[in-house]
């Protein structure tokens, strides 16, 4: 059984990637001739903007064969514009070849793209270009990889030397101890398999992929050393969506990889129906009637596809790192309405998920995040092609984000007439950079588990809104403690409002962090201008340190991390102070609390009380009428106790306004070790000591006293505590 890896191609811009591909396919016999990147004939560069510009832009995959290995090439992005799109693309990946400069070494985007293949777990091999370059030195370039990726770089121009055979075994002390034993004089090529799986050891060779060396080396190291990870048979179908695209007919592609079983045309997927199963390779496709695990292709036919889904046994949705740091009004000509130009984004959203299309109501206006200037000028193009409109972009505003720095349990309830269901959430802070986790830690005997899979859901399929800048939050773990639904009323609408509701009611009690984007930066310039650049890093509020300087003492580079709200055209101050010999590269470096909050906040008009789409209040119903409860009374109407003992009401139960008593809920009835872990880490979270603390949303201390406002059907009478924005709730058209 012949070999299929999914083989990537990753690389700092101008590292040669591309050509790199070029030369592999040429080699493999798939392209008779060699195309090159400068001469706009590229067989993989296949978009008229990718021709102009000598980069690329869309990953695009190509199938060819090598002595036992049938591989599927994808060419991504080298250029950090499009970082998100070569993201996408890591997650189906096998192994992959990451691709270094020569004369250049390892550049600051290089950097990333090791994390991310550490991230995502990828056995990597590493191929070192443009050898042919003056002045390229294998073994200075061999402990420069070590010292800046890692000691698993290995040489593996020629692998029967005893110098090979140690610096394998010392990356493993299983296969060392059999080395000294005398056991093995070399290393079995199924042990070197199976150190390169794990990830301890990186083939290293060099070459010149222009001049077509060192890549039959290549493939054959790969033919030798790469396993078939799908050799298992009568799986259950599963894969993964790394891409959503558009042919030339406008048809909705959706490309994934299949990780386990068989997909067919006309299997059903997430409720729809495969039309179509297609085999690209280049812009060019064969139609197939099955793929198998390993396999990568596109299919019609899914319209509620995303990047990153995982389809069948695959669970749940990778969120990628990289996403873009600026925001960009989008400026349109007169005769173009916003609301009749919001579709198309969203339709380009779809391909371009980074572009996290947003409607300001208020302002009438479209806002788009971009990756950089770059992107923003390829987009226009795209625009203009595919809707035939000519777009401008604003001045960028930074992507702010939100967190929470205590525990505590947000409740949602939604029970106006004729519905009913109930959430409880316990939201907790996470590590810096981790995202938002979502987990269920509710027995099946009291929530059904379809309900718990559907609250799950609500909570993955929205960003949810911060209540200091109205910012999307982060770094949280958010699990289902407890919940109800009742047996006649419930229906799926209903726990979309609860949870939505829940993780308002927390974010509202929780004391809640503003973090701003970050960039890590390179500044390369001379030794004279250290001080100056120092200076300068410290008043932007960063970090820095003095990496290294040249032999003469000329030249130094600094490396570190600042704000990006502080970092903007500061290329332009360097070239200034520097006369035109400094140059710093960035790289977006994730979040880090605010070095401004206070100023940042004070610019801003966002009240959460008001924000009709997001409430936090929550939908009660006693003697058949609706009335709403605003997020601090919430714990005096809740009919289920996750039993947390965060949510305790400062006033006797006995007085509640409406005259049925709370159901209790023994959390020790659940019976999983998960729930009393949460229990103890989280007991009594809520009980602050310290009064001058703040104690949710903008320092509000409960008062106890009862807010409600009554609704009956689409006619809501208000009591005189309450004005009409206060009540407002955004649910009487889904209920109708």
């Amino acid at each position: 059984m012949k070999k299929r890896p999914v083989l990537g191609i990753v690389a700092h811009v101008d590292a040669g990637k591309t050509t790199l591909s070029e030369a592999m396919l040429y080699t493999c016999g798939s392209i008779r001739k060699l195309g090159r990147v400068d001469n706009r004939d590229a067989f993989l560069d296949t978009d008229e903007q990718e021709r102009a510009r000598g980069i690329t832009i869309f990953s695009k995959q190509a199938r060819f064969s090598y002595q036992d290995m049938d591989i599927t090439l994808l060419d991504t992005p080298g250029h950090v514009d499009f970082s998100a799109e070569m993201e996408r693309t890591l997650q189906v990946l096998d192994y992959a070849v990451l691709v270094v400069s020569g004369p250049s070494g390892v550049q600051g985007h290089t950097a990333t793209l090791w994390k991310l293949l550490q991230r995502y777990q990828i056995p990597t091999f590493i191929f070192v270009n443009k050898m042919d370059c003056p002045g390229t030195d294998r073994e200075v370039l061999m402990k420069h990889l070590k010292k800046e990726l890692t000691t698993g770089c290995v040489d593996f121009t020629d692998s029967s030397t005893d110098v090979f055979a140690e610096e394998i075994a010392v990356q493993d002390e299983a296969v060392l101890e059999k080395v000294l034993e005398g056991t093995w004089e070399c290393v079995p090529d199924t042990e070197i398999q199976r150190l390169i799986v794990e990830r301890k050891v990186f083939p290293c060779l060099f070459g010149s992929a222009l001049k077509v060396q060192g890549v039959e080396e290549l493939l054959s190291l790969m033919d030798r050393f790469i396993v078939n990870r799908y050799e298992k048979n009568g799986e259950p179908f599963g894969a993964r969506v790394y891409k959503i695209g558009r042919d030339e007919q406008d048809q909705r592609l959706t490309y994934l990889k299949v990780t386990g079983g068989v997909l067919q045309v006309k299997d059903v997927v997430e409720g729809e129906k495969v039309n179509q199963i297609r085999l690209y390779s280049g812009d060019k496709f064969e139609t197939v009637n099955q793929v198998v695990a390993g396999q990568v292709c596109a299919v019609t036919g899914l319209t509620g596809t995303k990047p990153g889904q995982g389809l069948g046994t695959e669970e749940g949705t990778n969120v990628p790192v990289l996403e873009p740091v600026m925001t960009y009004k989008l400026e349109l000509p007169d005769d173009t309405s916003p609301i009749q130009m919001l579709p198309k984004m969203k339709k380009l959203e779809e391909e371009i998920p980074e572009l996290h299309v947003l409607w300001q109501e208020e302002l009438q206006e479209i806002q788009v995040q971009v990756m950089g200037s770059v992107q923003i000028e390829i987009l226009k193009n795209l625009i203009a092609k595919r809707f035939q409109i000519g777009v401008q972009f604003g001045t960028g505003k930074i992507v702010y984000k939100e967190t929470i720095v205590n525990t505590v349990e947000g409740v949602g309830h939604f029970e106006p007439l004729r519905h009913y269901a109930e959430v409880h959430l316990l939201m907790e802070p996470g590590e810096p950079g981790s995202g938002l986790q979502f987990a269920a830690a509710v027995s099946e005997d009291l929530l059904d588990k379809n309900w718990q899979r559907l609250i799950l859901t609500h909570l993955e399929e929205k960003e949810h809104r911060g209540v200091l800048l109205g910012a999307p939050i982060t770094d949280m773990r958010i699990t289902l403690v407890a919940g109800k639904a009742h047996l006649k009323h419930t229906e799926g609408g209903d726990f979309r409002q609860a949870t939505y509701r829940a993780v308002r009611h927390g974010l509202m009690q929780a004391d809640s962090v503003l973090l701003e984007p970050c960039y890590a930066f390179r500044l390369e310039l001379p030794t004279e201008n250290v001080g100056r650049a120092m200076n300068d890093i410290q008043n932007m509020h960063g970090t820095f340190t003095l990496e290294e300087t040249d032999s003469a003492g000329n030249l130094s580079v600094i490396t570190g991390k600042a704000p990006v709200s502080c970092m903007q055209d500061y290329q332009t101050k360097v070239t200034a102070y520097t006369g035109g010999q400094g140059h710093i590269t960035c790289e977006p470096a994730g979040y880090q609390v605010c070095h401004n909050t206070e100023e940042v906040l004070a610019k801003s008009i966002y009240d959460p009380e008001r924000d009709m789409r997001n409430p936090a209040s929550s939908v009660f119903c006693a003697h058949g009428a609706g009335f709403v409860v605003e997020w601090d009374s919430v714990e005096f109407f809740m009919h289920v106790d996750s039993g947390l003992m965060l949510l305790q009401p400062p006033i006797d139960p006995e007085e509640r306004v409406i005259g049925r008593a709370r159901e209790s809920f023994d959390y020790d009835s659940i019976g999983t070790e998960e729930i009393d872990e949460i229990i103890a880490k989280s007991s009594s979270a809520n009980r602050r000591p310290d009064s001058n603390r703040r104690i949710g949303w903008n320092g509000k201390q409960r008062t106890g006293v009862k807010r409600i406002s009554a609704v009956t059907g689409n006619n809501r009478q208000e009591d005189n505590k309450f004005s009409a924005d206060c009540v407002t709730c955004g649910f009487q058209n889904e209920v109708s």
